[in-house]
């Protein structure tokens, strides 16, 4: 059943990716994404990835690798690396424990895509590492960083 749209909402971010399925190897063995939906079109391929059954607020990474005559059309250079989200500009994922952050630094480090060790922040933004994905684009991830819980707060939760 489809939820009637009553606000605007914020649904996904989308990245060009130079290799589809090397991008969604990194992205289901890194982060905690699962594909939700492949998608092939006259434009090229796709996939959709988000949270594990995620119901409530879901938000999808899009990625999408063109066909040549579309990704030059973005300026793109077919299979070559985009970095769209970089040096600092990144996609932020919140882990539950302090060790969920070292367990990916750790399996970043073994393939060469640690970007930012672990380290403390101020509280607002707490315990965080940050990995790049294959085209370059930065993963961070976190630990009792309040930008969820900030928005939470805010608002409320209907659903609570």
């Amino acid at each position: 059943m489809a939820d009637k749209l009553t606000q605007p909402r914020w649904t996904h971010v989308a990245l060009p990716v130079s290799n589809l399925e090397r991008s969604i190897e990194f992205y289901t063995t890194i982060t905690p994404l699962v594909v939700v939906q492949r998608n092939s079109d006259v434009n090229g391929n796709g996939a959709w990835l988000s949270n594990d059954k995620q119901v409530e607020d879901p938000f999808v990474l899009v990625i999408a690798e063109f066909i040549p005559e579309v990704a030059a059309n973005f300026g793109i250079e077919p299979g070559k690396k985009v970095p769209t989200l970089a040096p600092f500009a990144h996609i932020g994922i919140e882990l539950p424990n302090r060790e969920d952050v070292d367990a990916v630094a750790d399996r970043a480090r073994a393939v060469g895509a640690l970007q930012w060790e672990p380290r403390d922040m101020p509280a607002h933004i707490g315990y965080i590492c940050a990995v790049n994905d294959p085209d370059g684009n930065v993963i961070e991830f976190s630990h009792n960083q309040k930008v969820f819980s900030a928005i939470k707060n805010l608002w409320g939760s209907e659903s609570e």
